[in-house]
């Protein structure tokens, strides 16, 4: 029993840490790691905002993310559900958006709160997404009222990160 136990752990946290590097890869604008957390024959649905392949949502997303100035996913409160080679999981996420500089010299903060609901299949060892659906739970568009901003807080692979975990 224990070994079973140790053995549904290990899936989890391999399922959390594919969606851990999609938040990075997102927020990094690091795309080839991106696309490692869709299957290649995976299928998506934003409800309104994309609806396609995972990784033509990858695409998608990235034009998205070049119009803003910053962006941060945090993923929380995941359960996960593994039967051998296949899961389920809904991970609550959290988005920070801000929006360029307008002509008018104002920009808008967009926060949105949601659930990934996510089908997976383990090939050749590795867990990757073979079906999203997200759910937008709240969203709201404030103006910014900037803070401060770190220089090593960086949209490429320039970020401090890059130091410690590489590529």
């Amino acid at each position: 029993m224990i070994e079973a136990d140790l053995q549904l752990a290990a899936e989890q946290l391999a399922i959390r840490e594919v969606l851990d590097n999609y938040c990075r890869g997102l927020d990094r604008m690091d795309k080839p790691l991106a696309r490692t957390v869709f299957a290649s024959d995976s299928r998506v649905n934003y409800h309104g905002m994309y609806e396609g392949s995972g990784h033509g949502f990858i695409d998608w997303v990235w034009e998205s993310h070049a119009a803003l100035e910053r962006h941060s996913h945090q993923i929380t409160n995941v359960l996960i559900e593994v039967d051998g080679v296949s899961a389920v999981s809904e991970a609550y996420v959290t988005v920070a958006l801000w929006t360029l500089t307008d002509a008018a010299g104002k920009q808008q903060e967009i926060i949105g709160r949601g659930r990934y609901l996510d089908r997976w299949r383990k090939l050749s060892g590795r867990w990757t997404i073979s079906e999203r659906e997200f759910v937008m739970d709240m969203h709201s568009v404030q103006p910014l009222q900037r803070g401060e901003v770190s220089a090593e807080a960086r949209r490429d692979r320039q970020d401090a990160s890059y130091r410690f975990f590489g590529g």
